[in-house]
């Protein structure tokens, strides 16, 4: 089921059907991203991919029926090169290799909030739209889809508003203190910490920094972000 130009449907898998929702809420919020179906079992997950045409699918490993993992394998087997994103409890070494090797485009480790989801759909959409074209892709396409990021951070296009120096600047007090929070961050380099973290996301969003939240008292959980994807 293709979506509007430049849009990248979606198919929600998971038995939980609260937590299918939460995915579905998020998928939904973020730009450029439709919900097009949502399967509870690996059967009705096959069914509706073939049925459905979605370009992504977010994949629980498990399921009442197989494991994510079978499921991404049949989708491999059959020849349908589908995006799989799969979202999970399951932290096995194993498992993440299996999804590795049948060409998950990322493993996303639950409990996880909007961000972690967001960043990770959004590197999607890049790599996906980078190959839409009638064209042969350049090079920038061809590293949005597998993930390069051989030349300096500065060299890098940024998102306008960001600037190189700054760019450099937010890595460089990354790299030093091993770890910082946003609010850190803008204190160390002299800027806003709403700035701070537009910079920070962008390098998660690239892979270059790694995130994870950091539960205290009442409130939201922090995210505190290192260098390293």
């Amino acid at each position: 089921m293709s979506g509007e130009p430049g849009e990248v449907t979606v198919l929600v898998v998971d038995d939980d059907f609260m937590v299918a929702r939460i995915h579905t809420q998020f998928v939904e919020r973020t730009d450029g991203f439709r919900v097009v179906g949502v399967a509870s079992s690996g059967q009705a997950a096959l069914d509706d991919v073939a049925r459905l045409r979605p370009d992504l699918v977010l994949l629980d490993v498990h399921l009442p029926d197989m494991t994510g993992i079978d499921v991404l394998r049949r989708l491999r087997a059959g020849g349908d090169d589908v995006g799989v994103l799969v979202v999970t409890a399951a932290r096995e070494a194993d498992t993440v290799r299996a999804a590795a090797s049948g060409g998950a485009v990322h493993y996303l480790v639950k409990p996880f909030d909007y961000e972690d989801l967001r960043v990770r759909l959004e590197s999607f959409r890049s790599a996906h739209l980078a190959l839409s074209g009638s064209g042969a892709p350049g090079q920038q396409d061809i590293d949005a889809v597998f993930g390069a990021a051989t030349v300096p951070p500065a060299a890098v296009s940024l998102p306008k508003g960001l600037s190189p120096e700054t760019a450099d600047a937010v890595l460089a007090a990354l790299r030093q203190a091993g770890e910082l929070s946003a609010a850190e961050c803008a204190d160390v380099v002299g800027i806003s910490r709403v700035s701070a973290r537009r910079y920070l996301e962008h390098f998660v969003a690239r892979g270059q920094v790694s995130v994870r939240l950091q539960y205290g008292g009442a409130g939201r959980p922090e995210r505190r972000y290192r260098s390293g994807g």
